[in-house]
């Protein structure tokens, strides 16, 4: 970090990061040559995190920066109490924000001025309901997690018992979640003759588009039939596919913004990597995006897969180990050789060959490119980020690739010792004893679930809630309960060996 530092600042003091400031930032620093003043909206992003300003954001504002899409800038949303912390963060540099490029080759940064607003979070979510009334957005676009869809996480299908659903199928003009203000938005807009906009989902869920349809759909005609079927008829869901490694921003960050000379109270930091696949399916137009080498294709679920299954799933597959290992970085567990290894080895012989082929970039091919990113020694990616939230991300990722192993009798050794290496990291204790804080929103449920099935581990293949009927699998329990009692009896790394040298 200190290099990276020393090599951007050149010993510059750090300057305030705002409008006023962009043409005394140090030389290094790329600024938007566009005048900001004369963006207009066409965008409203809920869940303006890390991860939008990193790869949406910088998209608009890299055509921006070409003459191009000056009537598409992003408005930025939120519903929770912490989005208004982060809105008043960003509103004191007048929405900008900081990007730092950690390429092992050396750092970059630039300053990105694509986002012009962010609506306050207020009671009922009246204002973000009537910024998306208004007729000059025309997409309205998501990154709120996997678990923020309300999905049975066994069916994958919307689940309306949540207490925040049916507050708003009965309170639908002020709104809790963002699905009912995105609905409130929408009936306010038939009423005054505005038109739909496109609902584009940017979150990590295979066929995003299709879930958020649904969703919307579905909570619509529980709200309105007529309303409904009007959403269903012009609002348009194309499925997208995101991809770029952002880690959380923390002291470590921060301070190395303001070794580059900017003073960013919400800076990111990113790898050296991105792509953006989508549907050419936009009901109210969209930026030219191609001309960033954004891809548009009919088979986004061809790349979706590829990412969700090796990246994603992989995320998942090395963080357990690693965080019971006591390994702080995602790149510490690649330099692990048997976390490595059995990454590897899972991979390509048990998860590409449920993987299709896309243009340019075979399974394989994307096996080692993702070793390549994850063991990028620049970027300080947290295990225990990339753990968080593990019920919704295993049943995301991995257990899809569990099912069609099981259905095509194909090898699933390594899906299971990936299985047992979760339920060990959910028991709660690392191998050198230390205790591994809350990481899941039921995390108490599953500590509870894994310390029983420390004696009988088809006990954690019972939480049908997310299995369904993996468990009953008698091929795949076989070798989950032979793990786990390796895994408890004998470690982690012994394991991972038996594994990887089988």
């Amino acid at each position: 970090m200190e290099d990276i530092g020393h090599d951007l600042s050149q010993g510059l003091t750090d300057m305030k990061l705002c409008t006023d400031s962009l043409s005394s930032l140090p030389p290094l620093v790329r600024r938007p040559s566009y005048d900001r003043s004369r963006l207009t909206a066409g965008i409203v992003h809920i869940g303006l995190g890390n991860f939008h300003r990193a790869h949406q954001a910088w998209y608009l504002h890299r055509l921006m920066d070409m003459g191009l899409a000056h009537d598409w800038a992003i408005v930025g949303a939120g519903v929770r109490s912490f989005d208004e912390h982060q809105r008043q963060k960003l509103a004191e540099q007048d929405f900008l924000t900081t990007l730092v490029e950690l390429d092992p080759a050396g750092a970059s940064a630039e300053i990105v001025g694509s986002i012009i607003d962010y609506v306050p979070i207020d009671a009922g979510l009246q204002s973000l309901v009537e910024r998306m009334a208004q007729p000059d957005i025309r997409i309205v676009s998501l990154t709120v997690t996997e678990g923020g869809y309300f999905l049975d996480p066994a069916t994958k299908k919307f689940d309306p018992s949540h207490p925040d659903v049916q507050y708003d199928i009965a309170n639908i003009t002020t709104p809790r979640t963002a699905f009912g203000a995105i609905i409130a938005a929408l009936l306010r807009r038939r009423e005054a003759n505005a038109g739909p906009f496109t609902a584009l989902s940017c979150d990590n869920l295979p066929g995003n588009g299709d879930i958020l349809k649904s969703v919307v759909i579905e909570f619509a005609h529980l709200v309105d039939t007529d309303l409904g079927q009007w959403i269903e008829s012009n609002v348009t869901f194309p499925n997208s596919m995101v991809d770029c490694i952002v880690p959380a921003t923390g002291a470590r960050e921060l301070q190395l913004v303001k070794s580059l000379g900017v003073d960013d109270q919400v800076p990111v930091t990113h790898e050296n990597f991105r792509q953006w696949v989508i549907e050419d399916n936009f009901c109210a137009g969209r930026p030219p995006l191609e001309k960033l080498g954004v891809q548009f294709s009919d088979n986004v679920h061809a790349f979706e897969t590829q990412k969700l299954r090796i990246l994603n799933g992989g995320h998942q597959i090395i963080a357990a180990p690693a965080e019971i290992l006591g390994l702080e970085t995602i790149a510490d567990a690649m330099a692990h050789p048997l976390i490595n290894g059995m990454l590897r080895k899972v991979a390509k012989q048990e998860i590409c060959s449920l993987v299709e082929h896309v243009p340019g970039m075979t399974p394989e091919e994307y096996v080692d490119l993702i070793d390549l990113r994850f063991s990028n020694p620049s970027i300080h990616d947290t295990v225990r980020r990339v753990a968080f939230d593990g019920s919704s991300r295993h049943t995301g990722t991995v257990f899809p690739v569990i099912r069609d192993a099981i259905s095509g009798n194909l090898p699933l050794d390594g899906l299971a010792l990936s299985q047992a290496l979760w339920a060990r990291m959910c028991y709660g204790e690392r191998e050198n004893g230390t205790h591994i804080e809350p990481n899941d929103p039921v995390w108490d449920d599953l500590t509870a679930v894994a310390q029983s099935a420390r004696d009988n581990p088809r006990l954690w293949l019972e939480q049908r809630v997310f299995y369904g009927a993996i468990g009953d699998d008698a091929r795949f329990a076989d070798a989950f309960d032979k793990w786990l009692r390796v895994i408890f009896d004998h470690g982690v790394e012994d394991a991972l060996r038996r594994y990887v040298e089988a």
